[in-house]
């Protein structure tokens, strides 16, 4: 009988590398939010995968970049204590995407960390697969290879289901021997405030101009159960959420004229939070300035970073 494999698997990769989606697809669930922008994701979501031989934790990270503030310097830092607590790490390269200064920039940061004698395994995993060619595949696996030393390389796409599995055996493969972590069906140990704020940032994003991604931070106020207005009244929550960005031109930006953007973005994230809590929900979103958040601790704390 084969032993049962527990543990931790940590995606890297420069922003827009198809971490989340991957993540969401090896869960067989939406875990982790999904933008074209880059810096889409702000904090680790652990996704889960159960399986009747291994259950795999994805540990969904912030992309690892050249940091410009002080918040692109914490968002790094995760990234670099994710690495040190991990099984596996997956270092995620989209295949329609020429090697760059940022995937070069990521593979040196492993290095290090292998010579600090900190190192894990790491995967090379080539995604978005589906957007080219197999003689372009084929070239962008070679110059992975030569990229580094890894473990594994594993050419897969999110978007059409290939070899997702084949992911999944490679990073439990490098999982050590033990029971499962978490329950059978729990599919993310992520707070649902923080899933909330997530699915609002998400439909904030969808979108917007290039300015917008970095500047925005989504803050769930409080989430609290509707006085029924009368005994058979299905459940029905109160959700208040603030949206923080750096200029008073970008809150008309996340508004809209006569604020049809927000109604927009409630519309959007409230299906996605109904999804998650299991009640109906009223939404409600308020746009705040916090001038140069990114660059202020003190606004980096209240903000949760």
């Amino acid at each position: 009988m084969t032993a049962h494999r527990s543990g931790f698997a940590c995606f890297v990769g420069r922003p827009n590398a198809g971490k989340s989606t991957l993540t969401n697809a090896l869960v067989g669930q939406k875990v982790a939010i999904t933008s074209g922008r880059p810096q889409t994701t702000r904090h680790t979501v652990r996704g889960i995968v159960h399986r009747e031989d291994a259950q795999l934790v994805l540990v969904d990270t912030p992309g690892l970049h050249r940091p410009r503030t002080l918040l692109g310097e914490r968002l790094n830092d995760l990234v670099k204590d994710t690495l040190t607590e991990v099984d596996v790490v997956g270092f995620c390269l989209p295949a329609d995407q020429k090697i760059g200064p940022g995937d070069r920039f990521i593979a040196e940061q492993l290095r290090e960390l292998a010579r600090d004698g900190r190192g894990t395994p790491v995967v090379a995993v080539v995604t978005k697969t589906d957007l080219v060619p197999k003689g372009r595949l084929a070239e962008q696996l070679l110059a992975v290879d030569g990229l580094g030393e890894w473990a594994d390389i594993v050419p897969v796409s999110a978007d059409a289901g290939y070899q997702v599995d084949v992911l999944a055996d490679v990073l439990v493969s490098h999982l050590p021997e033990g029971p499962a972590l978490y329950p059978e069906g729990e599919l993310t140990d992520e707070p649902e405030s923080v899933m909330v704020a997530e699915l609002v940032r998400e439909a904030a994003l969808e979108g917007v101009r290039d300015e917008l991604p970095h500047s925005l931070a989504v803050v769930v106020e409080e989430i609290v159960p509707r006085e029924p207005v009368r005994p058979d009244a299905p459940p029905m929550l109160d959700v208040r959420v603030h949206l923080f960005v750096e200029r008073d031109s970008q809150k008309a930006i996340v508004i809209g004229k006569g604020g049809a953007r927000l109604r927009e973005v409630g519309v959007a994230a409230r299906r996605g939070i109904e999804a998650l809590l299991g009640a109906r929900v009223y939404l409600d979103l308020h746009v705040k300035v916090a001038k140069d958040w990114q660059r202020d601790p003190k606004q980096l704390g209240r903000l949760g970073f």
